[in-house]
C-alpha cells in the first residue's frame, strides 16, 4: 500500500475564521442533474420496456432485474469506484497531512469527513465519490501529492469536495451506467444480427416483421447516443461547479489554477501504459488522462482546460486575487 510522507504546511489561520457554506451549490448544477436523471430514467424504462417485451420476459423479472442493479449501484458506487480505480483507503497514521488537509476543508465547508484513499501511481490526479456526503471518499494519485505544493493539493481537495457536497459523483455514476449497458446491448444486437441470434421470441420473418436483434440494435445505439449526450452537458457543467466551490472554500483560486496546469502537463509526461491502467475513471478525474488528444469540444467530459482557467480567473479577480 502506498504511503504519503508528510509535508510541513500550515494554513493561513485568518483564511478560516469563518466557515463558507455557499461552497460551490449551485442552482444550475441541481437543475441539470434532475433534467438529466429524469431523461436517462425515462430512456432507461423505454429501453427495458421495449427489450423485454420483445424477448418476452415477464413483467415480474423485468422488475425485479432494473429494480435490483439499481440498487446496486446505488450501494455500491463508491466501493466500485475504488476498486476500479486501484485506490486503497488510508488512516490517519498512514498519510497524516493528507488527512488533516481534509479535515481542515471539509470543517471550512461544513461537510463530514469522507474516507481518505491513496493510488498508488506516478499519475497525477484525484476524484471523489459516493452516494451522499456521509458515505463518500476521495483519492488522490501518490504523483499528484509529490508534484503539486500543499497549497495546490488544498485547491484539488477542495475541488473534490464540491462534487461531494453537491452530489454530482452518485449521478454521474447512475448515468454512466445507463450508456454502458445500452453500449453492451448494442454490440450484442448486433453479434446476434451477424450470427443470426435470437431465433425465437416475437420475430417472424415470413410475415415481414422485423427481426428481433435489429429492434435490440437499434434501441441501443439511440439510447446509447442520448445517454452520451446528457453525461458530457452535465459532466462539462459539474466541473465548472466544482472549480468554482473549490475557489471559494480555500479563497485562493490562484492555487487550483496552479494545480490544474501542473496536473495537465504532468499527464503529459508519464508513459501510455501508466495512462491506460487508469483511463476507466477518466469521467471521475479532476483532469481526464487524455485531455491533450480530445479535439472537439462536445465530445469532452471536462470542459476544455483553457476554458477552466479563465473561470477561474474571472473568479480571482472577482475576490481581488492576484492572476499571474
Amino acid at each position: 500500500m502506498a504511503t504519503i510522507a508528510v509535508k510541513p504546511f500550515a494554513l493561513k489561520e485568518g483564511r478560516f475564521s469563518m466557515k463558507r457554506k455557499s461552497y460551490g451549490r449551485d442552482a444550475g448544477l441541481s437543475l441539470r442533474m434532475f433534467i438529466t436523471a429524469s431523461m436517462l430514467g425515462l430512456l432507461y424504462v423505454i429501453f427495458a420496456v421495449v427489450l423485454f417485451q420483445v424477448l418476452s420476459v415477464g413483467l415480474i423479472p423485468m422488475l425485479v432485474i432494473v429494480i435490483g442493479i439499481a440498487l446496486f449501484q446505488y450501494f455500491t458506487s463508491a466501493k466500485l469506484a475504488l476498486l476500479a480505480s486501484g485506490a486503497k483507503i488510508v488512516e490517519r497514521d498512514q498519510a497524516p497531512e493528507l488527512h488533516a488537509m481534509i479535515e481542515r476543508l471539509c470543517a471550512m465547508a461544513d461537510l463530514p469527513k469522507p474516507k481518505v484513499a491513496i493510488i498508488d501511481t506516478d499519475v497525477p490526479n484525484a476524484f471523489a465519490t459516493g452516494r451522499n456526503p456521509t458515505h463518500a471518499a476521495v483519492a488522490v494519485t501518490r504523483g499528484l501529492w509529490e508534484r503539486l505544493e500543499p497549497q495546490e493539493v488544498e485547491g484539488v481537495l477542495a475541488h473534490e469536495l464540491s462534487h461531494v457536497a453537491n452530489r454530482d459523483v452518485l449521478i454521474m455514476t447512475v448515468a454512466s451506467f445507463f450508456a454502458m449497458l445500452a453500449g453492451v446491448l448494442t454490440r450484442f444486437g448486433l453479434y446476434a444480427g451477424m450470427f443470426g441470434g435470437f431465433g425465437g421470441g416475437n420475430r417472424n420473418n415470413n410475415n415481414n416483421q422485423v427481426p428481433v436483434w435489429l429492434i435490440v440494435f437499434l434501441v441501443s445505439i439511440v439510447v446509447y447516443a442520448i445517454s452520451f449526450i446528457l453525461i458530457r452537458t452535465i459532466s462539462r457543467y459539474r466541473e465548472y461547479a466544482a472549480d468554482r466551490g473549490s475557489a471559494i472554500i480555500t479563497g485562493a483560486p490562484e492555487n487550483l489554477m496552479s494545480a490544474l496546469q501542473k496536473i495537465s502537463s504532468g499527464i503529459t509526461q508519464i508513459p501510455q501504459r501508466d495512462l491506460r491502467e487508469v483511463a476507466g475513471m477518466n469521467a471521475f478525474f479532476i483532469i481526464p488522462t487524455n485531455w491533450k488528444s480530445q479535439m472537439s469540444e462536445w465530445m469532452m467530459d471536462h470542459p476544455p482546460l483553457e476554458k477552466r482557467l479563465a473561470a477561474l480567473s474571472e473568479i480571482a479577480r472577482e475576490m481581488g486575487r492576484p492572476v499571474s
